[in-house]
């Protein structure tokens, strides 16, 4: 089997290239990054003592997969993750789009011309910003949660949201780019008759994970908090109830693995999230991460920002459903990892973020 990667010294791309070796030891496993994100330059010489090639290249460059070989399946993992890509003053809107979505169809044509599987990692920033906040929400134990009887829209119950939620306007341009990138990779599958697989992910986390807000609060969190650094609960009060549901890469490593198994029956749309047994609210991360590290004050800003959320937490019923897969990683492992990580890396957070 060969197995093409995008992104493949990101977190998320390195970490499955490197699970999918130890699954399959005769893979032929290759990828493309352009180093661009801080802290992927430590993850070269890791893929290649694994037998892993490293092509230097730019997703949103068409003539740079001109040289590649062919593959089996490709794994997209390179996005710009930030939901405030394109109004942050960082990356402009038409840069967000040309990675976002213009480097898919680079992706997508690569892929027909290799008659190769597609997974494409999406995220749950797909949905509608506005179904979302009006959501019945109450609060239990500083953490939002569902109104136990409140009447819940189509796509939504205790279990969390599912495929059929709204995906209306607004998501974002962020949630925009990557929802136009799904329809399109659809459509390809359709019209060329490629197995084409979509992961709505949540937030993913690991302990080798770059320590930035917008690429894993989880990680972020637990790092800065460590080293005392300032941090805020922005919006909904300043009180830190918004909630999360965290996902282990080693959770979708193994339902990657499945899919590429069986790649026609596991065609379409998929919710992968760890659910209610793995979310959190910053509060009650902030309560972790002082029997961890000890106390520290975090400041509050109660004005909300344009694309924030109160509460996203994925059903991955149809996973479990028609393949078996369910999250085994609790969310205390997948921090405590962070954290040793963090005890023996304690530079990460600045190595791996913008200066």
């Amino acid at each position: 089997m060969r197995i093409f990667i995008t992104g493949i010294c990101g977190f998320v791309g390195s970490a499955l290239a490197l699970r999918l070796r130890e699954r399959w030891t005769d893979a032929e496993i290759f990828g493309l990054d352009n180093l661009s994100r801080h802290g992927s330059e430590v993850n070269p010489p890791r893929l290649r003592a694994a037998g892993i090639r490293v092509h230097h290249g730019d997703v949103r460059q068409a003539s740079d997969f001109e040289t590649l070989p062919e593959c089996d399946f490709v794994i997209d993992a390179a996005a710009n993750p930030s939901v405030l890509a394109g109004v942050d003053g960082r990356t402009s809107s038409r840069q967000l789009v040309e990675h976002n979505l213009l480097g898919t169809v680079n992706v997508l044509e690569y892929a027909r011309t290799c008659g190769a599987g597609v997974v494409l990692l999406s995220t749950s920033r797909v949905y509608s910003i506005a179904a979302l906040a009006g959501l019945p929400l109450c609060v239990e134990d500083e953490a939002l949660t569902l109104e136990p009887a409140g009447p819940l829209p189509p796509g939504c119950s205790q279990r969390g949201i599912a495929e059929e939620f709204s995906t209306a306007a607004p998501v974002s341009l962020y949630g925009a780019t990557k929802l136009a990138s799904e329809t399109l990779a659809l459509e390809y599958a359709e019209a060329f008759d490629l197995p084409i697989v979509v992961n709505r992910c949540s937030v993913l986390a690991g302990p080798e994970q770059f320590g930035v807000a917008e690429q894993g609060i989880f990680s972020f969190w637990v790092r800065a908090y460590a080293l005392k650094r300032p941090l805020r609960y922005i919006g909904f009060g300043g009180l830190g109830h918004q909630v999360r549901d965290a996902l282990a890469v080693d959770d979708l490593a193994e339902l990657v693995a499945l899919q590429m198994q069986e790649p026609h029956r596991a065609g379409g749309i998929w919710n992968v999230g760890g659910g209610p047994a793995n979310a959190m609210s910053l509060a009650q991360l902030s309560r972790w991460c002082a029997d961890e590290f000890g106390p520290h004050a975090i400041d509050s800003e109660p004005t909300p920002r344009p694309f924030d959320v109160p509460w996203v937490v994925l059903d991955s019923g149809r996973a479990l459903a028609e393949l078996g897969w369910r999250p085994r990683v609790p969310i205390r492992d997948i921090l405590g990892e962070i954290a040793a990580h963090h005890r023996q890396h304690p530079d990460w957070l600045d190595r791996s973020r913008p200066a």
